[in-house]
């Protein structure tokens, strides 16, 4: 890990329905026992709670602030409950949009919330793996090497990501959120703040473009020298099943790329979002007639078909390098992420197949 100072007729293939299955009950057989009621929903009672705002809290509205600490009340009742003066600021009455600052003491009434569920905790070995791929890491923030088929956080049938085992992890940290987002099958950096400051700066970095991202993608075909970007706008869309997907229209979007080896049938190429667009980098690289290898949605099924008997086991998009400033000293970092071994297996097969013919 290095420390230095992502056809212009875009391939589409629809989602591919499951076959439903079928069963029969057997003749005479006694019917299944009816499933358990679901059991009801745990409460549980706070009294009041006195929370003084440290530097790390200072600067949100009131409302946010009650909202991330009474989990499962409802909307209504926190902008109820600050409405009618229940919730003071230094003993005195606020209005939903106050900022708290560096010392307040904020007041919440007594409350009844929903108990946390019980939620799935990530075994040791995935915890260590996690833990391993951490490259960069200070009181603010740490940059993790994400492995490719992890997502970055759980939902969508997932019990959890990358975020939740690094919680599940570190037990005794206060503070820890996703700056930004890389889809489940692409490897690479991803910060993770550890403080709501630090959070706040990076993500006010990125909305400005002062953070640069730069992606390798291993991309079908011989990229042309000259094609140096991509602006293309896109639009995301869900499929009738429910899959989401990009198309080549809607907002604006820009990619620059630099190639930086050709071999026989692909190119490795480095490819640098300037907007931060969903599939942004896949979708580019698809209009431009160059679909990221292993691709299954922006490939065509004989290009994929082609890929798999190389030896092309994975999405051949990896998030290389990052550059920005650090947080609290104004640091300027550079941090690159060696690929995984699916991902270097394969380009070094190509390499040794292309030796002497570009």
């Amino acid at each position: 890990m290095a420390r230095n100072s992502g056809s212009r007729n875009k391939p589409s293939r629809a989602g591919k329905p499951g076959r439903p299955g079928s069963s029969r009950a057997g003749q005479g057989r006694a019917a299944a026992p009816a499933p358990a009621a679901a059991p009801a929903e745990r409460t549980v009672q706070k009294g009041v709670q006195w929370i003084s705002v440290d530097e790390d809290m200072a600067g949100q509205r009131v409302d946010n602030f009650l909202m991330a600490r009474l989990r499962g009340v409802p909307k209504s009742t926190v902008y109820r409950i600050v409405r009618k003066g229940e919730v003071r600021v230094n003993k005195g009455r606020v209005k939903p949009d106050t900022r708290l600052q560096t010392g307040d003491v904020v007041r919440i009434p007594p409350m009844v919330q929903q108990a946390k569920a019980e939620q799935p905790k990530p075994g040791d070995r995935v915890q260590g793996v996690m833990e391993a791929a951490v490259v960069f890491e200070n009181d603010d923030m740490l940059v993790v090497n994400k492995p490719s088929g992890i997502a970055v956080h759980g939902g969508s049938g997932l019990s959890f990501g990358l975020i939740e085992v690094l919680r599940s992890s570190r037990p005794q940290a206060k503070f820890l959120e996703l700056v930004h987002r890389l889809d489940r099958d692409t490897s690479g950096l991803v910060m993770v703040a550890k403080k709501r400051s630090a959070l706040r700066f990076l993500q006010d970095e990125l909305r400005h473009k002062r953070i640069r991202k730069h992606y390798h993608a291993l991309v079908a075909g011989t990229w042309p020298e000259k094609l140096a970007r991509v602006a293309e706008p896109l639009l995301r869309y869900e499929m009738p099943n429910g899959e989401r997907r990009v198309s080549g229209e809607g907002k604006e979007s820009l990619t620059l790329y630099r190639c930086l080896q050709r071999y026989e049938g692909y190119s490795l190429v480095e490819a640098s979002p300037v907007t931060g667009r969903t599939h942004q980098i896949r979708v580019h690289c698809a209009w431009a007639g160059h679909p990221i290898a292993g691709d299954d949605k922006y490939m065509d099924d004989a290009s994929l078909k082609a890929f798999r008997a190389v030896g092309g086991e994975r999405l051949m998009l990896h998030a290389r390098a990052l550059e920005f400033t650090l947080p609290g000293s104004g640091e300027a970092m550079r941090l690159e992420a060696p690929y995984d071994t699916p991902f270097g297996k394969l380009v070094d097969a190509l390499a040794r197949r292309s030796k002497g013919k570009f």
